[in-house]
């Protein structure tokens, strides 16, 4: 017997949501993450995915499967154009990695849902990196509402016991964190070292910055860090895992709230649903970010040592941390040089330091 983990935002959420998975089979469970399935969309930024909205099982070849859902392999692809990291993550990551699709609406995503937890799970554990799952909509900095509004709505819908936990408040500088606090109650968790040495591969090359954050406020990274968009202070608090009943949850979600209340049959239907209440529209925003044309993508580093580093600390503009990310950016490189720009700098953390 062992829970199941959803990782709610996407993205890098897998990343964080197995740091929480570790902390939770030690400190509560005593079950290793090994045994531990982490269900997870594969929705990822345009950079890494130049398809618009989240990628399903038509979209990926050599799929495995566990309980009639697909399962991301080490060796499972994404179909082009279409591109992701999850296939990596699956590599690096100890534990089974099944694939939410939101495409076919609310009803379709809870019963996904409750057949992963149907497979002898004693528990679900919604994991969010940052705290947008508490939002209330109409917060200035919100960015991406809808994932994990969809998440908790499918598993009241499914009638799963859940908990939600939130990784490294206002890591995602989607809410404040002061914000995010004040609306927890639950108890709290403080991962260790060990529980972060089971990603730090994936770390190493995926360009996740909110659970980078998280991982490195585990390390002891304290102070304000830059990233694409913000600029995020990391606390003490930054390096825990609080918890919040899916009840409790569900009162601060508003768009989560609307959801169960209209019961979408479709992705675009949810879309439009919290774009009436927040203004933010996230498959239309993709699209259109779709249709910009991108910079091409360097081939190689042409930046020695001392150059890159000038570069990054002129972009951060006084910070004494940067994401790699943001770091890549900044020099006018693709994530995928994440790795060959660690190597230059001798980078060895989440994040790096540039003070």
């Amino acid at each position: 017997m062992s829970d199941l983990f959803i990782a709610a935002g996407g993205g890098g959420d897998p990343l964080g949501t197995a740091i929480t998975a570790a902390t939770v089979g030690r400190v509560l469970t005593g079950t290793p993450l090994g045994e531990t399935t982490i269900a997870t969309y594969a929705w990822e930024r345009l950079e890494v995915d130049p398809t618009p909205g989240p990628l399903g099982a038509v979209h990926f070849a050599d799929l495995a499967h566990h309980a009639g859902m697909p399962v991301i392999a080490p060796t499972t692809r994404p179909i082009p154009p279409a591109g992701s990291t999850l296939p990596a993550l699956a590599a690096d990551l100890p534990a089974r990695l099944a694939l939410l699709d939101p495409w076919q609406g609310l009803p379709a995503l809870a019963e996904q849902i409750r057949r992963l937890a149907d497979t002898g799970r004693d528990h679900v554990r919604i994991v969010d990196v940052g705290g947008d799952i508490l939002a209330h909509g109409d917060e200035d900095t919100l960015c991406s509402p809808l994932v994990d509004a969809l998440v908790l709505a499918a598993c009241r819908l499914a009638g799963v016991p859940a908990t939600v936990y939130v990784a490294g408040p206002g890591a995602d500088g989607e809410i404040p964190q002061a914000d995010v606090l004040d609306r927890l109650d639950g108890d709290a968790l403080t991962p260790l070292a060990q529980d972060v040495a089971a990603v730090r591969a994936a770390l190493s090359w995926h360009p996740s910055e909110a659970s980078a954050l998280f991982a490195a406020a585990v390390d002891g990274v304290r102070g304000p860090i830059r990233t694409v968009n913000h600029l995020i202070p990391l606390t003490d608090a930054s390096a825990r895992i609080q918890s919040a009943t899916l009840d409790d949850a569900l009162a601060h979600n508003t768009v989560a709230a609307h959801l169960l209340g209209v019961l979408p049959p479709t992705l675009e239907a949810a879309a439009d649903l919290s774009a009436e209440l927040t203004q933010i529209h996230e498959l239309d925003r993709e699209r259109v970010a779709a249709a910009e044309p991108s910079a091409p993508a360097r081939a190689a580093l042409p930046w020695t040592e001392p150059a890159a580093w000038e570069a990054i600390r002129d972009a951060a503009q006084g910070a004494p941390h940067v994401t790699l990310r943001f770091a890549a950016l900044a020099l006018g490189l693709t994530w995928r040089q994440i790795p060959s720009l660690r190597a230059l700098l001798g980078a060895r953390g989440p994040v790096l330091a540039v003070a």
